[in-house]
Order: C-alpha cells, then sequence, then structure tokens
C-alpha cells in the first residue's frame, strides 16, 4: 500500500496519520506529547510502522505548534500552520463547512470557510479557559474520569451559572456553587456552559459563526461541550469520527495535493528509520548584531539538518559547519539585519 503521512505536534499531544493514494484514512496514531516531542513522533511511528510494515510512504506532511521540529524529524514535503491544516480536514468530512471549531489541549481556534476559502480565523490569547488541559484539571480535582465528564454533564436539568471569563475565576466559582449545595452535573453542565460563552466572545468576537459547524480536536469528545455549544448557537455541530486527529490527517491531505499538482515526483520522508535515528538540539545567542536572536539547531546523527531563530536568515544556512566557537567568533564579519 501507498500513501501519504501527517504528523501534527502540539503542546498536549501528537498525532500521526496514514492516508491512502485515495485519501482515505488507513490508521492513525494519539499520544501525549509530554514536553517530549522528538520521542512522541517517534513513538508514533514506531507504533504505525509495526501495524503496516509494508506502506510505502510517497508524501509528508506537519502541521501544529511543533511543525518546524516534526517537519525536520519525519522529512516532510509540505508545513502548514494548523489553521490551514484543520480547514482541509473539515472540508473534506463537510464540504460545505463554513464554522470549525477547534479546541486542543493548550489552545482554541475558530476558523471561518465560505466557499472552501478561510476568511476568518481566531485563536485564544492568553487565557486557556475551555481547553483540554483545563477540563482535564477540573475532571481530576472533582474525581470524575474525563471520558465520563460529558455524560455526567449531559444528565443536568438545571444548569448553574459559572464564571467562565477566566480559568482560575471558573475554578473558584465552581468551588463556591460546590459549597452551594449544587449538584455534581449542574455543575459540570454550567461549567461547560460557561466555556463556551468564554470561547464565543473571545475566540469568536466579531466573527460569522454559521452553520454547517465542525467541531474538532479532543475536546470534542465530551458530549456536554458539544452540547452547550449547540444551545448557544442554535443549530446542529458536526463532530466527525476522527475529530482528534484532523490537524494530521489534513497534514497528510496537504502534502497529497502537493504530489497531485506537480510538486515533486519524490518524497523527502525520512523512511520508517526515524524512530532509530538519534537527534539532538541546542542553542545559542547569535551576538553579530544588537537584536541577539536565540538560534536553535537539530542534528541527526552528528550531522546538523536544520536551523531556525535568527531574524537575518543567515544560520539556517546548512553549508557552514564550523564548531560553535567558530560561528560565534565570525558573527561580526556576516552581514547581519535588523
Amino acid at each position: 500500500m501507498r500513501g501519504y503521512i501527517g504528523v501534527d505536534v502540539g503542546s498536549v499531544s501528537t498525532n500521526i496519520a496514514l492516508l491512502d493514494e485515495t485519501g482515505s484514512l488507513v490508521d492513525s496514531s494519539y499520544l501525549r506529547t509530554r514536553g517530549s516531542p522528538i520521542e512522541a513522533v517517534k513513538e508514533g511511528m514506531r507504533a504505525l510502522r509495526g501495524a503496516h510494515r509494508d506502506f510505502e510512504v510517497i508524501g509528508a506532511g506537519a502541521t501544529g505548534s511543533g511543525r518546524k521540529l516534526a517537519g525536520v524529524v519525519v522529512g516532510a514535503d509540505v508545513v502548514k500552520n494548523e489553521i490551514t491544516a484543520h480547514a482541509v480536514a473539515a472540508m473534506a468530512v463537510v464540504p460545505g463547512v463554513r464554522t470549525v471549531i477547534e479546541i486542543g489541549g493548550q489552545d482554541s481556534k475558530l476558523i471561518v470557510l465560505r466557499s472552501g476559502i478561510v476568511v476568518d480565523f481566531g485563536m485564544n490569547a492568553v487565557c486557556a479557559a475551555g481547553t483540554g488541559s483545563f477540563l482535564e484539571h477540573q475532571a481530576q480535582r472533582l474525581g470524575v474520569p474525563i471520558g465520563d465528564f460529558g455524560r455526567f454533564a449531559c444528565q443536568s436539568s438545571s444548569p448553574v451559572r459559572i464564571a467562565g471569563k477566566c480559568a482560575v475565576f471558573a475554578e473558584s466559582d465552581m468551588v463556591h456553587k460546590q459549597q452551594m449545595g449544587y449538584s455534581l452535573p449542574d455543575i459540570l453542565c454550567g461549567l461547560c456552559e460557561a466555556l463556551v460563552r468564554n470561547y464565543l466572545s473571545n475566540v469568536g468576537k466579531g466573527k460569522a459563526v454559521a452553520s454547517p459547524a465542525v467541531f474538532q480536536g479532543g475536546v470534542a469528545a465530551n458530549s456536554g461541550m458539544r452540547r452547550a455549544f449547540e444551545d448557544a448557537l442554535g443549530f446542529e455541530v458536526i463532530v466527525p469520527p476522527h475529530f482528534d486527529v484532523m490537524g494530521a490527517i489534513g497534514a497528510a491531505m496537504l502534502a497529497q495535493r502537493r504530489a497531485a499538482s506537480g510538486g515533486g515526483c519524490t518524497t523527502a520522508f525520512a523512511g520508517w528509520e526515524v524512530p532509530e535515528q538519534a537527534y539532538a538540539t541546542s542553542s545559542w545567542e547569535c551576538d553579530g548584531c544588537p537584536n541577539t536572536c536565540e538560534v536553535v539547531e537539530v542534528m541527526r546523527d552528528s550531522h546538523i539538518v536544520a536551523r531556525w531563530g535568527g531574524r537575518c536568515g543567515k544560520w539556517e544556512r546548512l553549508d557552514q559547519h564550523e564548531e560553535h566557537a567558530e560561528r560565534v567568533g565570525s558573527n561580526e564579519s556576516l552581514s547581519c539585519h535588523r
């Protein structure tokens, strides 16, 4: 079997998807990043390799907050932001989709599409209220398995009003409501409604949220959040079958599009041997100008494979193989502009 691989590295989860040549999902892997994105990518690829030893990768894509690093590790042909990847995957599931609601472990996104084109989007700025990490923390605090959170919330007949403008205020208000004697389902349902209000007023502020809408990301597993969105918006919210790995699916689809458009007859995919390769990252401050950029260097099996972080781009040239001390000493002789 031949096809495409997509990798989505986020702050909380690392997802990998395999698509066949028709664009159908063959298999996927959903893992916790745990602060080690390279190891998470290796673990996911190792699992997929074991299940699909004869799968030939003819295109690779990477997305997510760690897309640069993931792209280097897997040898991605396409590296795109999460907005593009999630929009592409959502359009494949619901061709006429007009709104994509995506809530992950630590961030939230709203994507507005019209006629298959992204015309607007929004992301949470600072507050993590409503994200997967916040919901998981509250479930642990209340002694509720995260898998049962939505089921309990949907049992509510009279949800309480929770202050959801801030994660700290939401938690303190929940404690207050518990002390007042409200039932657990009413508190959980009230929390879902508060987080949806916060999402629509902050992430979706001033944006036209229209049907059909697709809800994806790890939080889409929470039926309480889905019902709260439907109550607030007044129309059905669609949760796709593979809601948790839609970013990875979108990345694989982008690699497929590149191949179909003649973007290259060969792939840069690093191969199924990636889990056995040794990667190391280091960084230093360039003193070639007052910007003092922090430059990150990635090495694979003792060979430099990527650099980034400099504003002028001089360190991205991989033909520089001097030792770090020599690089620092030569900074003043290399042109560097603000």
